[in-house]
């Protein structure tokens, strides 16, 4: 059984929202929830171009909890589209529009057009880290060894 977390949501502009839906899940068992282009008029990103589209959307997220913002994995595997700081994060104390960070990775144009579902998004507990300043960190296995230490 999943525990469910309310999450208040909000239409920004009411005039605005013609043709789109507050997030949603798409599957009894997604963990993420759709989230649409509240763009006016249809946007072409070119290969290598960013954009940041705006949902029309804000929440209030529960204290302990973040919105992680993740790529939908058609865009990104079929196209080449995903979110620019992939995850990124809305802090529960956020109550700004969630605006999507999309770059295009691949070769060709892609459209983008209203209502068009361009990220999702995964609600997770947040731990906080309490840190202690130390002279020696303890020795493991594996010690300074950086990116790639494992080889392939």
């Amino acid at each position: 059984m999943t525990e469910e977390v309310c999450v208040q949501v909000k239409w920004l502009d009411h005039d605005n929202r013609a043709g789109l839906r507050l997030p949603a899940y798409h599957s009894d068992l997604a963990a993420g929830m759709d989230i649409q282009a509240a763009i006016e008029a249809d946007v072409i990103l070119a290969p290598g171009e960013r954009v940041l589209l705006p949902t029309n959307v804000a929440m209030a997220i529960a204290p302990g909890y973040e919105i992680q913002v993740r790529p939908r994995s058609g865009l990104a595997i079929k196209h080449g589209v995903t979110v620019v700081n992939s995850p990124g994060t809305i802090d529960a104390d956020y109550r700004g529009e969630i605006k999507v960070g999309l770059i295009n990775l691949g070769d060709k144009d892609f459209a983008i057009s209203r209502g068009d579902r361009i990220a999702q998004l995964v609600l997770a507990p947040v731990c906080r880290a309490s840190l202690l300043q130390v002279e020696e960190l303890p020795e493991t296995g594996r010690g300074v060894g950086g990116f790639g230490h494992t080889g392939l």
